[in-house]
């Protein structure tokens, strides 16, 4: 099976630029945990919740919250993100796909067009979804 057939098509990309407040916004809004950092068309880098919640200040949100807390919401995304991601191309296997996740500690796979187009990401939860579908298949 190739991961084109279960990878995610909605991409959402932040600017090098941009502020991990508007990261965090997008999180605390959605159910997906990965951002593709991009700039002029090109894949830079790549933030996880877990890179943003390691970069925030813990009391953000509570009574004991200061000035120096929300600052933290001012950091931007090029301070925090993972820098050259693993990539594949579209066409690659899911063993191709599960072979990189054992040799890299990452959480997710940029997708690649054969010309250099973003076209989606995977993540192991999305491998996971697919083995279990396919298994349901077989019974």
């Amino acid at each position: 099976m190739k991961i084109k057939d279960i990878m995610s098509r909605n991409v959402v990309t932040v600017g090098l630029d941009d502020t991990l407040g508007l990261v965090k916004e997008i999180f605390d809004h959605s159910k997906f945990h990965h951002l593709l950092a991009m700039e002029g068309g090109e894949l830079l880098g790549v933030v996880s919740d877990r890179d943003l919640f390691k970069a925030l200040s813990p009391n953000i949100g509570t009574n004991v919250e200061t000035y120096k807390d929300t600052a933290t919401l001012n950091k931007r995304v090029h301070q925090i993100m993972s820098r050259k991601p693993k990539i594949l191309r579209e066409d690659a296997t899911i063993d191709m796909a599960i072979d990189l996740f054992n040799e890299h500690a990452i959480s997710c796979i940029p997708i690649l067009s054969h010309d250099d187009r973003l076209v989606g990401i995977l993540s192991w939860r999305d491998i996971l979804r697919s083995l279990r579908g396919h298994s349901d298949e077989e019974s």
